[in-house]
């Protein structure tokens, strides 16, 4: 059932309230583990996509099923920088390098 839907999946190492938070334990399993599992389980995306700063965080997202195929540059990794910004440097990641051109993104916070 995929379609031309991609996942973003927002998740920085940095973290004020929580440090490393995407990757600490939520019910015995890290927190980035439940929305990439969630996302790849309902076979709607073509591509789920973890944009993260931290390469532990991406092993556990492709661990769980997701893509990592970046580290996001640290411009892109701040306590300022909006999810729109992180997004549009996946859709213009895939684009250049897989020849995708993606018109339907759907972002998946694995803190919500």
């Amino acid at each position: 059932m995929r379609g031309d839907f991609i996942a973003v999946i927002p998740a920085r190492a940095g973290s004020k309230g929580i440090p490393n938070k995407n990757r600490r334990p939520f019910l015995g399993r890290p927190l980035i583990e439940w929305t990439v599992s969630t996302a790849v389980e309902s076979e709607i995306f073509k591509h789920v996509i973890t944009s993260t700063d931290d390469p532990l965080i991406a092993k556990i997202a492709v661990s769980s099923g997701a893509e990592s195929p970046f580290i996001r540059p640290e411009v892109l990794s701040g306590d300022n920088v909006g999810t729109a910004e992180v997004v549009q440097h996946a859709v213009r990641w895939l684009k250049k390098n897989l020849g995708e051109d993606v018109t339907n993104v759907i972002v998946l916070e694995p803190t919500s």
